[in-house]
């Protein structure tokens, strides 16, 4: 990849961060796809100050003929147009050559979810493993009883979880805060994990760890990757099917059962930490067969008598 390629993207991306506050993930992800792009343009003898709108729409083909996902073709448009609209603004092209460019949108999945009775099994599982049992029945009871990102959850603050709080202040996406009520099985977890925590550091005479998931990696907390293996070996000893069972699928698990229980849209989207409710409402139908529900157990046609 030539240089003038490269420095486009890194200032692009130093400006994501420094304006926008952009996650590390995102800006990852960023790097990811523009450089794709920029290798795709330099086999062909082009490059980002001569790209023109027919050169976007022919690598995006490109894209869809090796089998890329829509969401991931969407992604990759969506870094394109900031790329170029950010080029624009700065001066280094006097036209924005993605500025027209449809994107094939987004799939509109239905998340993959957890019952009641498969949630209960986990916890249980979760509470008897065989190793690390506090730490393991804390992470699940917050994950479930919270719905945070298991990035939030593995890299939360220990004196977040000190003095029994009734809510936890969560550092979501884009350094963006939220508070976050604890159900009372979920404080009993983590108030067992921390006096079991505590004395581990106590007996190891280990320097103070600010996390409340310590580890000895790099980071200085359990990672993602750890936890997602964690996720699957609990599901396992549960009975349940670790197809069915990632970190995600309790979030969507959370947001699920909060909805058919009666919460509206506009409070899962806060506790989600969503940027915006289109984002939440790919659990409409949860809500639509609630309300249906609804309708069919009071409206007084329904139950087949006369309304007086």
């Amino acid at each position: 990849m030539n240089g003038d390629a490269l420095r486009w993207i890194a200032t692009f991306l130093e400006a994501q961060a420094a304006e926008r506050d952009a996650a590390t993930n995102t800006q990852l992800a960023y790097a990811r796809d523009l450089r794709d792009f920029a290798g795709w343009l330099e086999r062909r003898g082009l490059a980002f100050e001569g790209v023109g709108e027919r050169d976007i729409t022919a690598y995006l083909v490109t894209c869809e003929a090796e089998g890329l996902a829509l969401a991931t073709r969407a992604r990759r448009l969506s870094a394109i147009k900031q790329l170029f609209r950010f080029a624009y603004d700065e001066g280094w092209r006097d036209d924005n050559p993605a500025l027209q460019i449809k994107g094939p949108g987004k799939a509109r999945r239905l998340p993959k979810t957890l019952s009641h009775d498969e949630v209960d099994r986990l916890l249980a599982a979760a509470d008897a493993s065989p190793r690390d049992a506090g730490r393991n029945a804390c992470l699940v009871q917050l994950l479930y009883a919270t719905g945070m990102r298991v990035s939030e959850l593995v890299s939360l603050p220990v004196s977040s979880a000190r003095g029994d709080p009734r809510m936890l202040l969560i550092r979501g996406k884009g350094g963006r805060e939220r508070m976050v009520p604890l159900s009372r099985p979920a404080r009993a977890a983590l108030a067992d994990w921390l006096v079991e925590r505590d004395a581990a550091e106590a007996a190891a005479r280990a320097a103070a760890s600010r996390f409340l998931f310590p580890s000895r990696g790099r980071l200085g907390h359990l990672t993602r990757h750890r936890f997602y293996g964690l996720i699957k070996e609990i599901a396992v000893a549960g009975g349940i099917d670790p197809g069915k069972v990632t970190p995600h699928t309790l979030r969507h698990a959370f947001a699920t059962h909060l909805l058919a229980g009666g919460a509206d849209l506009r409070s899962i989207q806060t506790l989600l930490g969503h940027a915006d409710v289109s984002t939440t409402e790919i659990y409409t139908h949860v809500l639509d067969e609630r309300l249906r529900a609804l309708v069919l157990e009071h409206h007084p046609l329904a139950r087949g008598t006369d309304a007086t």
